[in-house]
Order: C-alpha cells, then sequence, then structure tokens
C-alpha cells in the first residue's frame, strides 16, 4: 500500500516533537467552475525538534503515532 506523501508549511512548533503543517490544494467548484484554495492542518512528528515555523517540509503517512499525529516529517 503506497503511503500518502503530502508537502506543506510548517506553521506551529510548540509542541515537542511535534509540528503542525498546513497543506494546501485547489478545488474546483461543482457549479461555477472556479478554483479556490482549501487548506488542511496535519500534526506530524518531528523527533529532533528541527523544524521552525516558515519551513517548508514533506510528511508522510504512517502508523498512529498518538490520538492525532499520524504523519511523520520526511
Amino acid at each position: 500500500m503506497a503511503k500518502k506523501i503530502l508537502k506543506g508549511e510548517v506553521v506551529s512548533d510548540k509542541m515537542d516533537k511535534t509540528v503542525v503543517v498546513s497543506v494546501s490544494r485547489f478545488v474546483k467548484h461543482k457549479k461555477y467552475k472556479k478554483y479556490y484554495k482549501v487548506s488542511k492542518r496535519y500534526k506530524a512528528d518531528d523527533p529532533e525538534n528541527k523544524f521552525k515555523i516558515g519551513d517548508k517540509v514533506s510528511i508522510q503517512e504512517t502508523r498512529p503515532i498518538s490520538k492525532d499525529k499520524k504523519f511523520r516529517v520526511l
């Protein structure tokens, strides 16, 4: 099974060993056929605490690490 890899930007690094990554994508409106941006925030595992706010990162789906963390930073 292929694991999901997403690209996004770190928006929070306040937690220990965890970063919050915002992933944006463009979606086409069904009726008006216009594209608009939708973003979603994922908690990702960062064991060395090396990523800071504003960093562009790739995250990969993995086994659940905690209640909310199901991704790790590549």
